[in-house]
C-alpha cells in the first residue's frame, strides 16, 4: 500500500543485507524511488540484487561512499558505521539518515479501536538483550497478548509494524547501532540491563556508546528500568528527557527497596507497580522458574518482568511467562555430563562482560577462552574469576592476550593452549578432550571465550555446535 509521503521519494537504502532488502522491499511498496548501495560486488550481493531489480529496486554495488543525486533520504542498515563516506556526503546535501527501527517507528499504525499505535516495549544493553526480550515475550503472552520479539531477534521490526494482524504490544530488542539511527524512537518503556566496553570501533568510545544507549530512555511514558549493579545505566535513566511521570524502576539480586524489583527468600518481588509500594510487594514467581537460573539470567528476568509489569501484566502471568521461556541455543545451556563433569556451552559469550557473567554461576571451572579479542582486554575479567578456575584451555588467534592476564593474576591456574593452526571439529574435539583431562569430578567444564568466533569457527553457532558434538563423542568414548 502506497504513502503519500514517500510516493516518488527519491530515497537510499545503505547496505544489501537482511535489513537493507527488507527496508528496500517495504519502501518500494510505499511508492518511493529506491536506489541501493552496497560497498561489496560478490556473487551472494549481485544475487539479491537481481532479485530486487526484478521488482524495480535500482542497485549500485561497489559502491559505498557516493550519493545519488537528488536523494532526499538515506535508510541504512545497523552496521554501517557513522564515519562512511556516504553519511558524510548525506550530511554535507543536508539529508537525513533514519535505520530500519525509525523507519518503522514512523510506519506504526493505530490500533482498531484505541487510535494509537501497539506500544513498544524496548530492551538494550551490552549483553543479555536477546534473552530478556524474549523472556518478556513469553510474559506478554501468557498475559494474552498478540505479540512478538522483534528488533534485533526474531521478527523484522519492519514487518512487525506492517503486519496484517496488528500486535497488541511489542518486545522490542535493540542494538546501540539500531538506537544511533532511531532519532524519533519514543518507547512506552525501555530498560539497559547493562554497559560495559563494545564495538567502540564503531562508536568511537566509550561516551558514544554509553550515548546511544541512553537514547533507548528518551520519551518513555511509564518507566525507565535500570540495573541497580551498573551505575551507568543509573545514570543514563538521569539524562533521559521523558514524559511527565514516567519512574525509574531499579531492579537486582537483593532485596528491593520501594520502586524496584529483587529477590527475597528465592522469589523474584516487585515493589514497584503495587498499591502502598513502601510496605507492600507483589511475588512474581520464584528462581527455579528462571532458566536457568544463573545470577545474570535471574536479573534478565527481573527486568523482563519490570517491563512488563509496567505494562499492567498480572503477577500470576509473570511466573506462567518465565515458566514457559526455553533459551536460545549456546546460552549457558548444559549440553552433558560425562563422568560426574557438567559440560557448558555459553559460545554467545563473545566479549568479557558476557563472559563475566557466565564464570560467575559455576566453580570450580575447567574455562575454555579465546578467540578474536575485538580489542578487549583480559586482567578484569580474570581477576574477578580466579578463585574459581581449576583450569584453562586457550584457543584462538588472540589467545596470548588471556595467557598474560592469566601469568598475573592466576599465577597457580594450569593453562594449556591448543595447537595452532587447527579449526573447526578437528580443533573443539581435541580442546574437549583436554578439557575433560583436567576436570574433576564435580567441576564445569565452560565455553564461555569472551571472544569472537570467526578466527577458528564460522561463527558462535558453529562453536556451540562443535562443542556439544564433542562433549557427545567425549561420553561415547
Amino acid at each position: 500500500m502506497t504513502n503519500p509521503d514517500f510516493v516518488n521519494l527519491p530515497v537510499v537504502v545503505a547496505g544489501l543485507g537482511v535489513s537493507g532488502i527488507s527496508a528496500a522491499r517495504v519502501l518500494k511498496g510505499l511508492g518511493a524511488s529506491v536506489t541501493v548501495v552496497d560497498g561489496g560486488s560478490g556473487e551472494g550481493l549481485r544475487a539479491r540484487a537481481a532479485e530486487l531489480e526484478a521488482v524495480g529496486v535500482a542497485v549500485r554495488l561497489g559502491d559505498g561512499a557516493s550519493l545519488p543525486e537528488g536523494t532526499a533520504l538515506i535508510v541504512t542498515s545497523p552496521g554501517w558505521a557513522p564515519d562512511s563516506p556516504l553519511f558524510a556526503a548525506a550530511a554535507a546535501a543536508g539529508v537525513p539518515v533514519w535505520g530500519d527501527v525509525e523507519l518503522a517507528w514512523r510506519l506504526r499504525k493505530p490500533l482498531p479501536g484505541t487510535g494509537e499505535p501497539a506500544p513498544w516495549l524496548a530492551v538494550t544493553g551490552t549483553n543479555g538483550k536477546t534473552t530478556t526480550v524474549q523472556m518478556l515475550a513469553s510474559i506478554l503472552t501468557a498475559a494474552g497478548k498478540r505479540t512478538a520479539a522483534v528488533g534485533n531477534v526474531g521478527v523484522s521490526v519492519l514487518d512487525a509494524v506492517l503486519a496484517e494482524e496488528p500486535y497488541d504490544v511489542l518486545a522490542v530488542e535493540l542494538s546501540s547501532y539500531q538506537l544511533h539511527w532511531a532519532p524519533s524512537l519514543r518507547p512506552y518503556s525501555a530498560a539497559v540491563l547493562n554497559l560495559a566496553p563494545d564495538h567502540l570501533d564503531w562508536h568511537g568510545s566509550m561516551e558514544a556508546y554509553a550515548a546511544d544507549k541512553g537514547r533507548i530512555y528518551e520519551g518513555n511514558v511509564v518507566a525507565c528500568v535500570y540495573n541497580l549493579a551498573d551505575p551507568a545505566t543509573e545514570a543514563l535513566v538521569m539524562e533521559a528527557d521523558v514524559e511527565e511521570g514516567c519512574r525509574a524502576i531499579g531492579f537486582g539480586l537483593g532485596a528491593p527497596s520501594p520502586s524496584n524489583f529483587g529477590v527475597v527468600d528465592g522469589l523474584l518481588v516487585d515493589r514497584a507497580f503495587v498499591e502502598d509500594r513502601a510496605k507492600n510487594a507483589a511475588e512474581l514467581g520464584a528462581i527455579e522458574d528462571v532458566n536457568p537460573p544463573a545470577p545474570h539470567n535471574i536479573a534478565n528476568a527481573l527486568a523482563a518482568a519490570a517491563l512488563a509489569r509496567s505494562y499492567g501484566v498480572d503477577p500470576k502471568a509473570v511466573r506462567e511467562g518465565l515458566r514457559a521461556f526455553r533459551p536460545d541455543a549456546h546460552r549457558i545451556a548444559e549440553v552433558g555430563t560425562v563422568r560426574e563433569v557438567t559440560y557448558i556451552d555459553d559460545s554467545k559469550a563473545t566479549n568479557t562482560h558476557a563472559a563475566a557473567a557466565s564464570l560467575a554461576a559455576y566453580r570450580p571451572i575447567v574455562w575454555i577462552a579465546g578467540g578474536l579479542a575485538k580489542g578487549a582486554t583480559f586482567d578484569d575479567l580474570v581477576q574477578g574469576a580466579a578463585e574459581r578456575l581449576r583450569a584453562v584451555v586457550l584457543i584462538g588467534q588472540d589467545r596470548a592476550l588471556i595467557r598474560a592476564a592469566l601469568e598475573r593474576h592466576a599465577p597457580d591456574v594450569p593453562v594449556i593452549e591448543a595447537a595452532e593452526g587447527q579449526t573447526g571439529a578437528v580443533a573443539m574435539t581435541e580442546v574437549v578432550r583436554t578439557a575433560a583431562t583436567l576436570a574433576r569430578s564435580g567441576d564445569t567444564v565452560l565455553l564461555a571465550p569472551a571472544c569472537a568466533s570467526m578466527d577458528m569457527f564460522t561463527n558462535y553457532g558453529e562453536r556451540g555446535d562443535l562443542f556439544a558434538a564433542a562433549v557427545r563423542e567425549l561420553a561415547g568414548a
